[in-house]
């Protein structure tokens, strides 16, 4: 509360004058990469936007690790990197971070959680080879991967897994 004029006080102890600021400058939204429509832009390699996706490594990595079969000369870390990216953007479809549940949806389609055909396994050799250290590999992994084939449950894609081309775009 402010100090009423005609009460006394000691010098140190009035308000200082407040320091100005000044009118600012125009702005014009002209940086790269800025978006200029209320709405992210959708199709290949522009990735899906939600929040917290970094947590999809962290789960991977606690949850599913010891259980993934992966065939000889098949990493490790590009595995876990490409599945979280497929996880992310299933979660992101909903609108929410990632869970256990995307994880193992992006593991069973690609059959390391057990039951993938031979031609499957010979297929995603070569995709996830470099999917831990290059973003464009990822982004590529996860843009075979349709919309529709991210709304099934781990256990729908398990029991179509015989099928796995009509849930990935091995083409693509």
């Amino acid at each position: 509360m402010t100090q009423p004029s005609f009460a006394p006080i000691a010098e140190a102890d009035q308000v200082r004058p407040a320091r100005r600021l000044s009118t600012p400058r125009d702005w014009r939204q002209d940086r790269p990469a800025e978006l200029t429509v209320p709405l992210h832009p959708t199709g290949r390699d522009l990735g899906t936007p939600g929040p917290d996706q970094g947590y999809a490594l962290m789960l991977a990595e606690r949850l599913f690790e010891k259980r993934l079969e992966l065939a000889d000369g098949e990493p490790m870390q590009g595995v876990i990197a490409g599945c979280a990216g497929v996880a992310c953007a299933r979660a992101a479809l909903f609108g929410r971070a990632p869970v256990g549940g995307d994880l193992e949806l992006a593991f069973t389609l690609f059959g390391f959680l057990g039951g993938a055909p031979a031609d499957l396994i010979a297929w995603r050799k070569g995709l996830f080879q470099a999917a831990g250290h290059d973003y464009w590999g990822r982004r590529h992994l996860v843009d075979v991967v349709s919309e529709s084939t991210l709304r099934l449950t781990p256990s729908e894609a398990q029991g179509r897994l015989a099928q796995w081309r009509d849930l990935i775009d091995a083409e693509g």
